[in-house]
């Protein structure tokens, strides 16, 4: 990076910080509603009107100012002839010339005959503890509780 790219890109931070700093300055369209309850006194400094004119110019100055900036440091870094990436500084190599493999040898078509078929696994009976039953597991009954021990519950 040249001195020019460094001072075009410090002087664009110092813009956005300013922005910032300039729209937190402001008052909201609210800010009205609390001049009554002491509020109203911070806005006397640029006087009656003059602080959201002020600021709103400013705003606009400095949004113009940071969107020039921002076009500047794209025509600067467009130009750039040096590499700046990996990628850009890696030589092409000739290709290595790619000799055949050497031949497989055969193998059967078909697997041997003579070896017996696996024998299949007998089917598995229910889920545990299902004691025969084909709806699933057994549920347990609930106690009946007499009226007066599940008054005091």
């Amino acid at each position: 990076m040249n001195w020019l790219q460094t001072l075009a890109v410090v002087f664009h931070v110092l813009l956005a910080v300013a922005i910032i700093g300039i729209v937190l300055l402001q008052r909201g369209k609210g800010a009205d509603a609390g001049a009554g309850f002491g509020a109203g006194a911070s806005g006397t400094v640029f006087g009656a009107r003059g602080s959201a004119s002020f600021l709103s110019r400013t705003t606009a100055v400095l949004a113009t100012l940071f969107f020039l900036t921002s076009l500047g440091l794209t025509y600067l870094f467009s130009r750039q002839k040096e590499a700046t990436s990996v990628v850009d500084t890696v030589t092409q190599q000739a290709p290595v010339p790619v000799t055949s493999p050497a031949p497989l040898p055969s193998l059967p078509a078909t697997p041997a005959t003579n070896t017996p078929a696996p024998a299949t696994a007998p089917a598995l009976a229910g889920p545990a503890g299902s004691a025969g039953r084909a709806g699933g597991p057994r549920r347990r009954r609930r106690k009946h509780r007499p009226a007066t021990e599940a008054a005091t519950i």
